[in-house]
């Protein structure tokens, strides 16, 4: 299953590291089995505050303020503007990757 995530992830990131892939696979859990939990709607402000404040905050730790929080997920939405279902593990794989947090999934 984590490989069809690794396809994903790679079309961004062709260097994308497995182990990472896997681990986020591990901590969306159960959701990734709803094909809605599974994607991110960049047009749903709820959506984005939940991503900003679960995956960013308390997964990966992060001080900033809400601004440049929610800056680093719209520069995702629109790095992946092309895709019109936006996988949540590609998703939160390139959050991680611009905030220099790849580190901290390994």
């Amino acid at each position: 299953m984590s490989d069809d995530y690794a396809g994903d992830v790679k079309r961004y990131v062709a260097s994308a590291d497995d182990k990472v892939i896997d681990n986020i696979v591990k901590h969306l859990g159960i959701a990734l089995r709803s094909k809605d939990a599974s994607l991110v709607s960049c047009s749903s402000k709820d959506e984005l505050a939940r991503v900003r404040d679960s995956w960013l905050k308390k997964k990966l730790e992060m001080g900033d303020d809400d601004a440049a929080l929610d800056k680093l997920v719209k520069d995702v939405c629109e790095q992946m503007k092309g895709d019109q279902r936006k996988m949540r593990v590609t998703f939160y794989y390139l959050l991680a990757e611009k905030s220099g947090k790849l580190s901290a999934l390994a």
